[in-house]
């Protein structure tokens, strides 16, 4: 029998995430030991309060129902946090949504607000599930280039007026994936004015909010008038490092929650009652946990960073997130350098070009390793000599 896949399909081929994975594979089969840099998931486990949380729950027989939508509970609890740490107000019952891990909504929310040919606005470099979901949706995506001299925000001037007319939705990602930049109160303040003049709806992703150092991070939604025109998508993945938990929750324009929900209501049956009890469980004490994470991430920026611009490799310091977004040295490409440091040094990392043109001459570094092991990458690339304080970039 031939078994043929949809046209839709076309627009999801073999990845240079899957390539490296396999040759990754092959190396380790090989003997040889890796520095695994290139993954953004915690390594760290969950405070000792949620996993308690979740184990007293799960022996509970009455929590194996379908939940079909989040609690009352979490969603007081969402409510709670944004008012305790980004001043913003939000209504339980319509402007909460719970899904099950950010990404499961950025994937399917442009399939909401989009029809098959419209444009959406989306920054390049940016996360891959953006991509996705805009193939799902049939739309067309514009990249908004982000650059080192415009601090990686969007240049809303160079977006021309025909795209303008035909972009029915915006996403945006501060503190990013993967540069880790942070937007600012004057750029928000300018996406909700050109938002409301172009009749463009705004999704913000924020799933690294809580991972910061020396300057807190915005939500959208702290600035005036961006509920009118746009929503917040958080996680507890990376906060909370509840990766595997997949929980989420979309906040924000009643109307956009409205519309996913009703999406969502059709495709799945909600997130596991236990996890629920567990997130609000996070949410409800998350400050002492978040500084302790906050510093522990610190840390180990500190350690690498530092390490890598002594040994000739001039790199940023990331005000947020996980990610060190790093040049590569001339006369290479973002995929060949990678390529050279596996078979090189052994380390892994992410060629930028996998998140979009203007990620090309860079690659993602994630901090997902303990000290030690970070400097133990920094050691091999002294050891490569490939670097030096005259080396062209």
């Amino acid at each position: 029998m031939n078994i043929t896949l949809s046209a839709k399909m076309n627009a999801f081929q073999t990845s240079i995430f899957s390539e490296l994975a396999d040759y990754k594979k092959r190396k380790i089969q090989e003997g040889k030991n890796l520095i695994d840099l290139s993954i953004g998931s915690p390594d760290l486990p969950p405070p000792d309060f949620v996993i308690e949380e979740l184990q007293k729950n799960v022996q509970d027989p009455s929590q194996y129902g379908y939940s079909l939508t989040g609690t009352m509970e979490l969603h007081q609890a969402i409510t709670d946090y944004y008012l305790r740490q980004f001043d913003v107000r939000l209504h339980a019952d319509d402007e909460v949504l719970t899904v099950m891990g950010s990404q499961d909504g950025l994937v399917h929310l442009p399939m909401v607000f989009t029809n098959p040919g419209d444009i959406i606005l989306v920054p390049d470099p940016g996360y891959t599930a953006y991509d996705a979901g805009i193939a799902l949706a049939g739309a067309t995506p514009y990249p908004m280039p982000l650059r080192e001299e415009n601090y990686y925000l969007p240049d809303l001037s160079k977006i021309p007026n025909e795209i303008r007319e035909k972009a029915k939705l915006m996403i945006l990602n501060f503190p990013g994936n993967p540069v880790p930049a942070l937007a600012t109160k004057a750029f928000f303040e300018d996406i909700v004015q050109f938002a409301k003049e172009n009749q463009i709806v705004v999704l913000h992703d924020f799933a690294y909010s809580e991972l910061y150092y020396e300057e807190k991070p915005m939500s959208f939604l702290s600035v005036e008038g961006a509920k009118e025109v746009g929503a917040e998508f958080n996680s507890l993945s990376k906060s909370f490092n509840m990766a595997g938990c997949r929980i989420g929750y979309l906040v924000g324009n009643a109307q956009m929650i409205n519309g996913l929900n009703r999406l969502k209501s059709n495709l799945d049956y909600g997130v596991f009652l236990p996890i629920q009890k567990a997130a609000v469980a996070a949410l409800n004490h998350s400050s002492q946990f978040s500084e302790q994470l906050r510093r522990i991430y610190k840390q180990r920026r500190d350690v690498f960073v530092g390490g890598l611009n002594d040994l000739g490799w001039k790199v940023a310091s990331p005000k947020a997130s996980m990610f060190v977004w790093a040049k590569v040295p001339k006369p290479y490409t973002s995929t060949q350098f990678a390529y050279l440091l596996i078979d090189e040094a052994g380390i892994v990392v992410t060629p930028g070009s996998a998140f979009g043109r203007e990620g090309e001459g860079y690659v993602r570094i994630a901090l997902t390793q303990n000290e030690e092991v970070l400097e133990k990458a920094v050691t091999r690339l002294r050891e490569l000599s490939l670097f030096s304080n005259h080396l062209p970039m």
